[in-house]
């Protein structure tokens, strides 16, 4: 599905060059669970931000489904991104003034679906994750747990073919936290592929393969049916 070939991506300012990518080579699979882990400032957002086409590589190939992404313009990268990525981000990113089931359908109303789809798509996605009684209530007034599951919603309600998560629980307490990756396991088993950045040893015991960053390079790529024994090496 993702094949990046020697991709780095560095930032420069006036008087300072920061390499945050450095010749990164990875193969991400149609029904992988990949985590993506590091210390801070390792390179794990930059390196979801290229993924989600949010980001262009400095130099490098980005292959996506059979397609070379080297090099196209924004308009293009937003193109292929609307219809084919759903992002869960840490802090929610749901649109205060509008409604739940509102902020879903927003992320149809981008591929210019019609309204009666719309809301069908939306009513079945919003069922899925256990939010039908929520759908008219704004993001405020939903716990942060119940939140998260909106955004996982507005995610999927796009039919993606991967889905970036970026520190899903990291607002969460324990009890939400653990929902959220049931659900992100779940999705997973019926074949949503997922590339998850996290900080969370317990988290990471929910994909089938890890990936460790450290200075913006790749130390270590392990699939396993199972993670858990990889977590502490």
């Amino acid at each position: 599905m993702i094949k990046l070939n020697n991709l780095t991506r560095v930032f420069r300012t006036q008087d300072i060059e920061t390499t945050a990518l450095n010749n990164i080579n990875l193969n991400i699979s149609e029904g992988d669970f990949l985590v993506v882990m590091g210390e801070s400032g390792c390179g794990k957002s930059t390196l979801l931000s290229i993924l989600g086409m949010l980001d262009s590589a400095t130099k490098g190939q980005y292959n996506f489904c059979g397609e070379n992404l080297t090099g196209l313009s924004e308009k293009a990268l937003a193109d292929i991104r609307k219809n084919n990525v759903g992002f869960v981000f840490q802090s929610f990113n749901l649109i205060d003034d509008l409604s739940v089931s509102e902020n879903i359908e927003l992320a149809l109303q981008y591929q210019g679906i019609s309204k009666n789809e719309r809301k069908q798509r939306t009513e079945a996605i919003l069922q899925r994750v256990g939010l039908s009684h929520r759908a008219d209530h704004l993001p405020q007034h939903l716990s942060g747990g119940q939140q998260q599951r909106a955004s996982v919603a507005r995610a999927l309600v796009i039919n993606p073919k991967i889905i970036l998560a970026d520190e899903p629980t990291g607002n969460l307490d324990s009890k939400n936290g653990e929902e959220v990756m049931q659900m992100l396991r779940q999705l997973n088993n019926e074949g949503t592929t997922i590339v998850m950045v996290t900080h969370s040893q317990a988290d990471a015991q929910y994909g089938n393969r890890i990936v460790r960053l450290f200075d913006g390079q790749i130390i270590s790529d392990k699939a396993e049916a199972n993670v858990k024994e990889l977590i502490n090496v």
